[in-house]
């Protein structure tokens, strides 16, 4: 129980990020540096879960740490890299392929840098890609974190833990170059400015030209300067500025839209696709086609055609109308620590954040086949298109581009009072936290279209052949885009926390708090095509209390069972429209979750594992009540009738298991595996009390990841070799949509292999990774209608220089 028996000096060092034992780089005991203490080589302990440095085996909440050492083994530049490293961690549903759209166990997620805002998972508008180069360790937080880090997503918070200044100068060179054009050159200094001022700097330049042509570019600055040992004070000042170029692929290789249901036997059977017969009487037919058009339809279709995508190899649907998604972010913050006394410190921060995209993408391109609809076979436009009597079964229609601009700027602030405590044989301790947050957003979008979706003559052309596209020359504004979205919306939240750390015993632990949020939300409306007159400012706001409870039990010093229960809540929609006829406030979600979870230590606590069995959900959802008329002169209006209902739920239930080990500094593992049922519950019905539920588009019911690395002196090397061996598997997921004919279509379950080999001697490293050994031809997202083909094989050789 000497955890509190620390000088105020040493804590201050700790929360400070410094290490006064650091070692030379070259050496391979470095200890991991997290924005709450210290951390060994495996990482022991975090604070994402309680803002205070705790042992993970006594910590009551489902927490993943990934470090520094396993992210450069695998070669990970970016987040999406470094998803297989963590349990119930995985892609959304319908990625359109803007920034990291994660998912924690089928719920959003928030993100932060060192617990404070680091952009929010904004869909299809925009979305940042968050980049590996000043992250020192990854710390996942399962389920909501109520008052810790402000609005909160039901799944959790991905704390991305940036790198800090040492007292000890050091500089680190990197450079590499892979396949598809690959090349990264880094530039990592630390070390003491004064006696009482250091300092750290990085940069980065990186580019690629992408996998099917899916180009980025990245160039990147972060500086820290830590100004300590001040009377108990402390100042950290840091910025970061990261300016990208993302191309994006919203379509991926998409489903062939074939609704074997219409069909009355074999698809390969022309017979089989009958022209319509007016089976809904209302007089109008669908396109009609000639018996050969039926028989040249029938030969071009395959047997995963309705229920797999389409494979169109190394081939894309990305058109030169298209543009990346260029993004332009500005993060400044302001840390101050105070050592009060021994038992009390004063944390304070400050961040400012402005980020800035814009891009165009193609939002929608579908290949029609045969599709019964509403009583109707091959109703245009959702039909085989025809032109000139000519059939083109692979032309896409429906086509949709789309031009988005995006700013958002935030400012957020927390102040975090924490006091440690002793009475009656117990130690603990109290944390007081005070937040606010302020975001401006504005978001303006242009679209055009082919022939379906626009009666002007210049019209973007069909795609006649999605296998070998027919793309136009001209430019966006050659097709007469058209405003459809133009709004400015305002999010506020301001709370309060209180949260209590007790250590009842050395074997029991406790974690008990609650908050008190206020959310303010404005939206208005600026002017669009459709709508061209402004309207007047609308706002809601929301306000209510959160809590969180949990303890853990030491069974043993090497075992600890847990219990959690939480309760969250977040802006029902950040980017939603917001009515002022709306005569409520509407509530905003809010979120759930169970955890009971065991965790375990061995080999002198070189192997850390845990097993939580969870029920995690987002509820409050909002719907229209489909009796709701505000229409006067209606002959069914009824005043007394509510709007909206509020029972819509999103849940996910599950087992996560996550392992990771390092035995003697020669073989260290991470293995982690998923089962869960993301469940959307949805009162369709609408006039019953009967919900309609299903599962989450594109989420997996099961996945699951190892990584192995072994390192040593062989073969009389004055170095020491090292090796790494991964597989990864994901799970079918469903793309299935029954508005667009696709009840049951989903992307493969699949395996992928990869692999790493270095060398290192005294100050410097070279390593090769190999990605996708086999060249397995996989899905690694689930797209809206289609999957994102996964990488092929493919290698990067990286060298680092230490001095």
């Amino acid at each position: 129980m000497n955890r509190f028996k620390l000088s105020p000096l040493v804590i201050a060092m700790m929360a400070l990020g410094t290490n006064a034992n650091a070692e030379a780089p070259a050496e391979k005991n470095i200890e991991r540096i997290s924005v709450y203490g210290q951390h060994n080589e495996l990482i022991l302990n975090s604070g994402t879960a309680t803002k205070s440095d705790m042992d993970l085996i006594e910590i009551p909440a489902a927490i993943v740490v990934v470090s520094k050492e396993l992210i450069d083994q695998q070669g990970a530049t970016g987040l999406q890299e470094i998803l297989n490293n963590i349990s119930g961690l995985n892609q959304a549903g319908n990625n359109y392929g803007i920034g990291d759209n994660l998912v924690i166990r089928g719920l959003g997620v928030s993100y932060t840098y060192d617990g404070m805002y680091a952009g929010g998972g904004l869909g299809n508008s925009y979305n940042p890609t968050r980049s590996m180069t000043n992250v020192e360790s990854i710390e996942v937080l399962k389920g909501p974190a109520t008052g810790l880090y402000g609005i909160g997503a039901a799944g959790g918070i991905i704390n991305l833990v940036e790198k800090k200044p040492q007292r000890e100068a050091t500089y680190h060179l990197r450079a590499s170059a892979g396949s598809w054009d690959s090349q990264q050159v880094m530039f990592d200094a630390t070390g003491p400015v004064t006696d009482q001022l250091a300092y750290r700097l990085v940069g980065n330049y990186e580019k690629s030209d992408g996998y099917r042509g899916l180009s980025d570019e990245r160039t990147e600055l972060y500086s820290t300067f830590l100004l300590d040992n001040i009377d108990n004070h402390a100042l950290t000042l840091s910025a970061a500025y990261i300016d990208d170029s993302v191309q994006i692929d919203s379509i991926g290789h998409p489903v062939r839209i074939l609704n074997h249901d219409s069909i009355n036997g074999s698809p390969n059977d022309w017979t089989a696709l009958v022209n319509d017969s007016d089976a809904d009487g209302d007089g109008v037919l669908g396109i009609q086609l000639t018996d050969a058009q039926r028989q040249q339809l029938a030969d071009s279709i395959v047997a995963t055609d309705g229920f797999q995508p389409f494979d169109l190899g190394n081939g894309a649907l990305i058109s030169p109308l298209s543009s990346p998604n260029k993004g332009e972010e500005l993060r400044v913050k302001l840390k101050s620590e105070w050592q009060i006394n021994d038992e009390t410190r004063l944390i304070q921060q400050l961040q400012y954040r402005d980020y800035e995209s814009q891009f165009v993408r193609q939002t929608g391109a579908f290949n029609y086949v045969y599709w019964n609809r509403n009583g109707e076979i091959n109703a245009n436009p959702r039909a085989p298109l025809v032109i000139d009597d000519v059939l083109y079964p692979y032309a896409a229609r429906r086509q949709e581009y789309r031009r988005q601009y995006s700013d958002e700027q935030s400012l957020q602030y927390f102040a975090d009072l924490q006091i440690k405590w002793q009475w009656l044989g117990m130690d603990g301790e109290h944390l007081i936290s005070a937040n606010y947050e302020d975001r401006d957003m504005s978001v303006k979008s242009w679209s055009i279209y082919d022939a379906d979706g626009t009666s002007a003559e210049n019209a973007v052309p069909y795609i006649l052949d999605i296998r070998n596209p027919n793309w136009p020359t001209d430019s966006f504004d050659d097709y007469a885009p058209s405003l459809r979205s133009n709004y400015d919306k305002n999010v506020k939240a301001a709370g309060i926390s209180i949260q209590e750390v007790i250590y009842f015993t050395d074997s029991l632990t406790g974690r008990f708090g609650g908050a008190y949020t206020k959310l303010e939300q404005t939206y208005q409306h600026k002017g669009t095509d459709r709508s061209p007159l402004a309207t007047e400012e609308a706002d809601t706001d929301d306000k209510g209390f959160t809590y969180n409870l949990g303890l853990n039990y030491r069974i043993t010093p090497e075992i600890a069972v847990f219990a959690n229960a939480s309760k969250g809540r977040t802006a029902y929609s950040i980017l939603g429209s917001i009515s002022s006829s709306e005569t409520d406030n509407r509530p905003d979600s809010e979120s759930e979750s169970i955890d009971l979870g065991v965790r375990f230590t061995a080999l002198n606590e070189e192997l850390i594992g845990s097993v939580v069995w969870f029920d995690t959900r987002r509820t409050n959802l909002r719907y229209n009540n489909p009796l709701f008329n505000d229409n006067p002169n209606d002959a069914e209006f009824n005043i007394d009738v509510p709007q909206y209902f509020y029972n819509d739920e999103d849940k996910t239930r599950g087992v996560e298991f996550d392992l990771n080990l390092a035995i003697s500094e020669t073989f260290s593992m991470n293995a982690n595996a998923t089962y869960q049922d993301a469940e959307l519950i949805r009162n369709s019905n609408r006039g019953t009390s009967t919900p309609v539920s299903g599962p989450v588009k594109g989420i997996p019911e099961k996945f699951a990841s190892v990584w192995a690395n072994y390192r040593d002196h062989l073969f009389g090397l004055p170095g020491e070799l090292n090796a790494s061996l991964g597989l990864t598997y994901e799970d079918e997921r469903s793309v299935n949509s029954t508005g667009f004919g696709l009840p049951v279509s989903a992307l493969s379950s699949y395996s992928v292999w990869d692999a790493a080999f270095g060398y290192e001697h005294k100050n410097w490293q070279v390593k090769v990774n190999l990605n996708n050994i086999f060249d397995k031809t996989y899905y690694s997202k689930a797209m809206f209608l289609g999957g994102l083909p996964g990488e092929g094989r493919n290698a990067k050789v990286t060298f680092d220089y230490n001095f």
